[in-house]
């Protein structure tokens, strides 16, 4: 019998066979301790009192909300009952959040205490609790897999934040792809967290491939810091876990300061940015954590690749599942522990395409390049959980985001014979010197790689005859001192010496106290680029 393909499969499937495992949601230092039989329930309920307030299918419900269990049963009421979830980011500027709100159309909002002060006066507010407890729950009704469930607005980093709506169908194939062995490997024995918020792109779909597959959940509630998720870790004994690198920089830190018993079966996802080299062999070498690394996109659902070892990068005698074999003295080994060959370059890389994903790399006259690891061009992809067309509008309102039925990333990248993909950089954020192209992405990596350095990014700036030349920014680890910058601008030169060719060098080196970053933590590189443009005259 043909069944359709939607996410209530998954909540009534963790609420009968995986009832007693536990969903902890935080407030702050407290922790509630739920199970998935009854969010279940609370999501059986809210159906019921969403319809009773006036909620329609293909209504738009907002969310302006932390990770925790009323956003978890919100991610799963509203699609059962046909309306569409619009997950709305509250680290937005006020007025971002009110364009987005007014695009998605959204009739009823529910929000945090802390962020209903950012709610437009003309949206009613929903009291989540009052709605739980106001009657008994309604079977859920049965529903095209193409109906749509999600809306999620990008992160604009290239202009206004455009939707992008997702259908049932696009989010269940998305969970069992991300919860396959060569995905994240999400299965019930897991303890999955994720850091990532729940109001950027599905939270990367874990809570979905967390009630499918019967694996339980810690959700970190508001602003989660390092010292929060390093203690989650241990206390929860979680066994995965993913948000952006910024985050497992600053985690990796925090358990230095204060080391912590960490689940043997732990491994990380880091996502949403390239992750520096050096980020991934700390994890490894000094925690014995495996760092997963991959690419994604909104557009995406979110993901569309993740970095695994193919059986010839893998390392003589391993095993098919990654394992973790440890010294004498109980410390990790050296790196080569997931079953990678020694050396392999595609460690570091964005990792090979998800099944049903398909990935081509084009020339600026849309012809396939070949996949020899060589030619770089513009990442395309297509598949059943990619975006065909923005919220509102026609795939030819867009030519420079949709082409012949293709997504264009906008991510300038090369691909190999076996589909690893490297990006080389955002289109946007290359640097076009005497017409070479210098990848900011790899000048970043090497910075962060050097021993004094916190944090880097590396932008363009104007050149009169060159047109454009690399601009570093570093936040040293040190408190700002002239000496200690002055030695440090010479290990970043001559680390950077080592590796590229001189013209690739940065004619620029600013120290400065932190990264600006965007409201969803990506390095907000439109600000970098005035501040390179404008005369070097102070930090």
């Amino acid at each position: 019998m043909d069944r359709q393909l939607t996410l209530t499969r998954f909540i009534e499937r963790a609420g009968s066979l995986f009832g007693a495992r536990e969903v902890v949601s935080c407030n702050g230092g407290e922790r509630e301790r739920l199970t998935w039989r009854g969010i279940a329930d609370r999501t059986a309920r809210m159906v019921g009192a969403l319809r009773r307030t006036g909620v329609k299918p293909g209504d738009r419900v907002a969310t302006l909300a932390w990770n925790h269990h009323r956003h978890l049963e919100l991610y799963f009421a509203v699609p059962a009952m046909g309306a569409v979830l619009h997950t709305v980011n509250p680290r937005l500027a006020p007025g971002q959040i009110d364009r987005i709100l007014m695009d998605g159309g959204s009739r009823l909002i529910f929000a945090d205490p802390d962020l209903r002060d950012l709610v437009p006066h003309r949206l009613e507010v929903a009291d989540h609790e009052a709605l739980v407890n106001a009657g008994p729950s309604e079977p859920f009704p049965e529903l095209s897999e193409w109906t749509a469930c999600g809306l999620c607005h990008t992160s604009g980093t290239t202009g206004d934040p455009k939707g992008v709506l997702y259908s049932h169908r696009a989010l269940v194939l998305h969970a069992l792809a991300i919860a396959l062995p060569d995905g994240f490997g999400i299965a019930e024995r897991d303890t999955v967290l994720p850091v990532v918020p729940m109001f950027h792109a599905s939270a990367w779909g874990m809570p979905y491939a967390a009630a499918m597959t019967g694996a339980g959940l810690v959700l970190p509630g508001p602003r989660p810091n390092a010292r929060r998720v390093a203690e989650l870790l241990s206390a929860e004994c979680v066994t995965f876990a993913a948000g952006v690198p910024m985050i497992w920089n600053e985690v990796l830190d925090e358990l230095r300061r204060e080391p912590r018993p960490l689940s043997p079966d732990l491994r990380i996802h880091a996502g949403g940015a390239p992750s520096p080299p050096s980020l991934v062999d700390a994890w490894e070498k000094e925690l014995g954590v495996e760092v997963i690394t991959g690419w994604g996109m909104t557009e995406i659902s979110p993901v569309g690749a993740v970095t695994h070892p193919r059986a010839n990068r893998r390392r003589p005698g391993s095993a098919t599942a990654p394992v973790r074999p440890r010294d004498p003295d109980g410390a990790p080994d050296s790196g080569s522990a997931f079953g990678w060959a020694e050396g392999s370059s595609a460690r570091y890389s964005q990792g090979t395409p998800l099944p049903l994903v398909e990935t081509r790399i084009t020339d600026d006259d849309a012809r396939e390049l070949a996949r020899d690891g060589i030619g770089v061009g513009e990442l395309e992809v297509r598949g059943p959980w990619v975006a065909g067309s923005y919220f509102g509008r026609d795939p030819e309102d867009d030519p420079d985001a949709f082409r012949d039925g293709w997504l264009r990333t906008g991510d300038i990248a090369t691909m190999d014979a076996e589909g690893y993909i490297r990006l080389v950089d955002r289109s946007k954020d290359l640097v076009r010197s005497g017409g070479e192209w210098i990848s900011s992405v790899q000048l970043e990596n090497a910075i962060a790689g050097v021993g004094g350095v916190a944090d880097a990014a590396v932008v363009a700036m104007p050149h009169p005859r060159w047109q454009e030349r690399p601009c570093a920014f570093v936040v040293p680890k040190a408190p700002p001192d002239t000496y200690a910058e002055h030695s440090l601008r010479g290990e970043v030169l001559r680390e950077l010496g080592s590796l590229f060719p001189k013209w690739w060098l940065p004619d620029r080196i600013e120290f400065i106290r932190e990264i600006p970053r965007t409201a969803t933590g990506k390095i907000d590189k439109r600000r970098l680029r005035i501040a390179a443009a404008s005369p070097e005259d102070g930090k």
